[in-house]
């Protein structure tokens, strides 16, 4: 990739960022509040800021939800077409060694976008009635927590020291 094409879509992230936040910033400000401002969640977020509202928050929904497509789902489709792509030429061209090889750094991607895409997907694409407090938690934990600390383990398990290690604890255990 070359140098210029990298700064362009570090801005393009950052602008489409700074646009996301400016946008659901006003929205959540325009909503009227009439009850509890206590949010039952770990950190405050839209989906539990718009079940607080007191009118129809049908337009923040929809607005959500298109944000949601362009921010979370087309990446997603996009990085799985492309390892469609990648998988589909390896099998085609290349030995079995390699394919070993690459189908390993692809699966620990691939853990990786799953845990993040697909948590987020399902907490932002729900609508509003669905939203139970136990389930809002436990995909914010999800969302939040769980799949940023798993990518040191998920990449770590590619390294061979970090197998070995893995493996001689289990034994010890056993």
């Amino acid at each position: 990739m070359r140098k210029i094409v990298c700064i362009r879509l570090v801005i393009g992230c950052w602008l489409i960022g700074a646009m996301v936040g400016v946008v659901q910033t006003k929205l959540i400000f325009s909503l009227p509040f009439c009850r509890s401002n206590k949010i039952n969640n770990f950190y405050c977020d839209i989906p539990p800021l718009i079940s607080l509202a007191c009118n129809n928050t049908q337009f923040n929904e929809i607005i959500m939800l298109i944000i949601t497509f362009i921010i979370i789902v087309g990446p997603f489709i996009v990085i799985v077409i492309s390892y469609a792509n990648i998988i589909w030429t390896i099998l085609k061209h290349h030995p079995a060694g390699m394919r070993k090889k690459t189908f390993s750094t692809c699966t620990s991607h691939l853990i990786v976008v799953c845990l993040s895409g697909g948590s987020s997907t399902i907490m932002y694409l729900r609508p509003k009635s669905s939203y139970g407090m136990n389930e809002e938690k436990f995909l914010s934990l999800l969302y939040a927590i769980i799949a940023p600390l798993m990518n040191p383990f998920i990449y770590s398990l590619r390294n061979n020291d970090v197998k070995k290690a893995v493996k001689k604890v289990m034994c010890d255990i056993k």
